[in-house]
């Protein structure tokens, strides 16, 4: 692991322990992660690769034993991207390169008895280089490359999702369920 991403993981070791709110929280990672963006030395070419089926790349770089505290690469490919979805814990994404178009949602009606979920967008935040979005565990994102380019970003999350009771909605069909996917 590189010494940028060891002394990122070791704040977030302190600032977790010493934080109670997960808006303190994001509050405080949020200019650690702006750096990182800021001076991508520490990126290398692997981060950049994906699966050509699914258009996306994950690439673990820390997490916990307890799961807690995942720190990852994401690369999307040109025209790929994935519905929308929570991710049942904090998180912190910065670009490194490209922009990564994120269309934020909010649940409109919601039914879990019948899987039922209208939501509606509420806004979009485009990441590029340096640019972060910090949300919380209740936030509903989609996210998609619109560019040329294969995009980078860098994800810190409270907790690996593969770990968390996550969701995914259909706004077509006003569904949700459980994601059961987990990402490699």
């Amino acid at each position: 692991m590189h010494t940028k991403i060891e002394n990122l993981v070791e704040n977030l070791r302190l600032i977790t322990a010493e934080t109670e709110t997960t808006a303190d929280i994001l509050e405080k990672v949020r200019p650690l992660i702006v750096e990182l963006a800021k001076k991508p030395d520490w990126v290398l070419p692997e981060y950049r690769k994906c699966n050509e089926e699914q258009g996306f790349g994950v690439h673990l770089l820390h997490e916990e034993e307890d799961h807690s505290l995942a720190v990852l690469m994401a690369a999307w490919l040109p025209g790929f991207g994935i519905p929308p979805h929570n991710h049942g814990t904090w998180s912190v994404i910065a670009g490194i390169e490209g922009t990564e178009r994120n269309t934020m949602w909010e649940i409109a009606e919601k039914d879990e008895s019948r899987g039922y979920a209208k939501i509606r967008e509420s806004g979009r935040v485009d990441i590029g280089p340096g640019d972060v979005l910090a949300s919380d565990e209740s936030a509903i994102h989609s996210v998609s490359n619109d560019g040329e380019e294969t995009t980078l970003s860098l994800h810190v999350y409270g907790k690996n999702i593969n770990h968390t009771v996550r969701h995914g909605f259909n706004p077509v069909e006003d569904t949700f369920a459980r994601l059961t996917v987990k990402i490699e």
